[in-house]
């Protein structure tokens, strides 16, 4: 996994080690995304030279995306701060895609 930064006063854009904090022109991309990413024509592609390692992932990150599919962190009316999150009712908001 990598970050792409895009600067724009730069005409730049920077493949790197996963962002651990989200940044206004950013996004995450996979390996294989990040390895075959090119710019923009008359734009600099920075690429690190390094290994691209995902990091471990930390506990609060499925809290993290409970909130982002539940909306800007709301939780349903019966259920308590901190407790770990329930699965409700949506059906049509999000669908599981068989594999090809």
């Amino acid at each position: 996994m990598a970050t792409l930064t895009y600067i724009y006063a730069a005409s730049t854009a920077v493949v790197g080690p996963l962002a651990v904090n989200a940044e206004p022109h950013t996004y995450d991309l996979c390996g294989a995304h990040a390895r075959s990413l090119t710019a923009p024509r008359g734009w600099e592609l920075v690429r690190h030279d390094g290994e691209l390692v995902t990091p471990p992932p930390r506990p609060d990150d499925l809290a993290a995306l409970a909130e982002a599919v539940w909306g800007t962190g709301a939780r349903p009316p019966d259920q308590r701060p901190g407790e770990p999150p329930r699965p409700r009712d949506r059906r049509g908001h999000l669908r599981l895609i068989p594999p090809p």
